[in-house]
Parts: C-alpha cells; structure tokens; sequence
C-alpha cells in the first residue's frame, strides 16, 4: 500500500492545475542557481537538490536518497524512497514564481509542482 503512495509522489507525476507563462530552465547553471542552499518542497515532501548531484529529503514519511544531472536541457534524475527504487528519467523543468514544475519523460508525461524554499 504505501509502494502506491510514495512511489507516484516521488516520481514526480501528480498532476496540479497548469502554470500559465512558465519559463523553461535550459542549463544546469540556471538550475543550480535556482536550487542552491534550499529546499524543494509539497505536502508530505521535502527535498534538496544539491549542486554536486545529490538528492536528499523526506517523502511521506520515507527517507528519499538520489543522484540527478543535466543532460540536454533536461533534470534526469533517479532516486530512492526507503527500499524502493525509483527509475531513471529526465524532466522538462520550468519556473513559475516560487515554484518549480518538473515534467517526466522530458516533457512528455505526467507532471507535479514543488514550491522553493
């Protein structure tokens, strides 16, 4: 049960209502500028997204451990939630405000908003 809790949360495919004038992240330079020092955050989960590549946090209760990088103008990241692992992907990221959206399959899939803190 929690396996279907955790899993789609942290995989980054719940979907919100749209962003509207979203600005796309293209280099890692932007994204880490945008990262550093803070927190990724929505009910029930909190992650940093470090600049040397690593991904640490909290989802539902779960520790959340992970590695990402940046390759053609996509996060690609895998990650790990207690025993579970979630596979690699890459993901369009765009900044809307205080917020970032990440979209899986670059760009292509199922997306969910994480509020910078």
């Amino acid at each position: 049960m929690v396996r279907f809790a955790v899993l789609p949360a942290l995989a980054l495919c719940l979907g919100l209502p749209a962003f509207a004038d979203t600005g796309r992240i293209l280099s890692r330079d932007d994204f880490v500028q945008v990262v550093k020092d803070r927190a990724l955050t929505r009910t029930g989960i909190r992650l940093v997204v470090s600049p040397d590549g690593k991904i640490d946090g909290r989802a539902l209760g779960f520790k959340v451990t992970g590695s990402w990088d940046w390759r053609d103008g996509y996060f690609c990241r895998e990650m790990q939630a207690g025993r579970e692992k979630i596979g690699y992907d890459c993901q369009l990221v765009e900044r809307k405000g205080d917020a970032l959206r990440f979209t899986s399959s670059k760009g292509k899939g199922d997306f969910a908003d994480l509020r910078i803190r």
